[in-house]
């Protein structure tokens, strides 16, 4: 038997997955809100819906991967009437740990999954996402066809919704504290007439090396920022960092990286690159 998979959201990520989906041999059919975002999939076999109603109809998994809480609850408040009680329903978007709280209400009788990604563009259209679960036990292998499909690994982490949610800011605090010390790093460099290229290449193969550093850094240089994690999106979830951290812990490295996103956002360059915080840091 064919199982069928509903995507909302055909984004950055959501496209992607979508067509490893279909790959894997899954009956796809994709939503956007807007449609024209999702009809490139129809080349990799996607059913393309105009309704939200029409495209989770009869599914046995609802995948959400839209931009933030917000997106979730009004996609799943249209499709809630005619998402079937057999469903699973995905939760795969970072949205925090008060909106995981709030969506997982919103399920009622339909079996909830918290699973957000950690990956960005590329590893999402290699179908190598790590996906991070928070689910009851008895879902776990219904689940595996749908993670296998998008990820190279998934960690169950608990049976309770926030549970993987609050792993993935942690992962997310890191990612973006890293690219923010990279633009440091990168600027300290052009401002002491020192090559950045002698700097990566000083901590290549070593225990200081990370290789996200090194793809970040390239763009840095060469001032290009296509997206793979928009500014925007980073803002966005360093906010929920913030926000869940409150003050049980110190994140003065999160809120600096969070205030050069801002000037990098409210000056227009959001939809770039999150390695475009660097034109907030270099004063050259």
């Amino acid at each position: 038997m064919t199982v069928t998979v509903a995507v909302l959201g055909t984004g950055i990520m959501g496209r992607p997955m979508a067509a490893n989906l279909a790959k894997a041999g899954l009956a796809v059919r994709a939503w956007n809100r807007t449609t024209a975002k999702a009809e490139p999939l129809r080349e990799h076999g996607v059913e393309v819906g105009e309704s939200v109603t029409d495209v989770v109809r009869d599914a046995d998994f609802v995948v959400t991967m839209l931009a933030d809480g917000e997106a979730v609850r009004a996609a799943y408040d249209e499709a809630k009437g005619a998402v079937p009680e057999h469903a699973v329903w995905l939760q795969m978007s970072t949205v925090g740990l008060q909106w995981t709280a709030e969506l997982a209400a919103l399920a009622g009788a339909v079996p909830f999954v918290d699973a957000p990604v950690l990956g960005t563009k590329q590893p999402a259209e290699q179908g190598k996402l790590i996906v991070l679960a928070a689910g009851a036990e008895d879902l776990r292998e219904k689940c595996a066809s749908v993670f296998d499909a998008v990820g190279v690994r998934t960690i169950w982490v608990g049976t309770e919704p926030g549970a993987a949610s609050r792993l993935k800011l942690v992962a997310n605090s890191w990612v973006i504290a890293l690219t923010n010390a990279t633009a440091e790093a990168v600027a300290l460099a052009e401002a002491l007439d020192v090559d950045a290229d002698h700097f990566f290449d000083a901590i290549s193969g070593g225990p200081l090396d990370a290789g996200y550093a090194h793809v970040k850094g390239k763009a840095m240089r060469a001032g290009e920022y296509p997206a793979s994690f928009t500014a925007s999106n980073a803002l966005k979830d360093l906010r929920l960092v913030l926000e869940a951290a409150g003050d049980r812990a110190d994140l003065g490295g999160a809120a600096a990286a969070m205030a050069h996103l801002k000037a990098v956002v409210d000056a227009g360059h959001g939809d770039e690159d999150m390695a475009a915080l660097y034109r907030a840091v270099a004063k050259g």
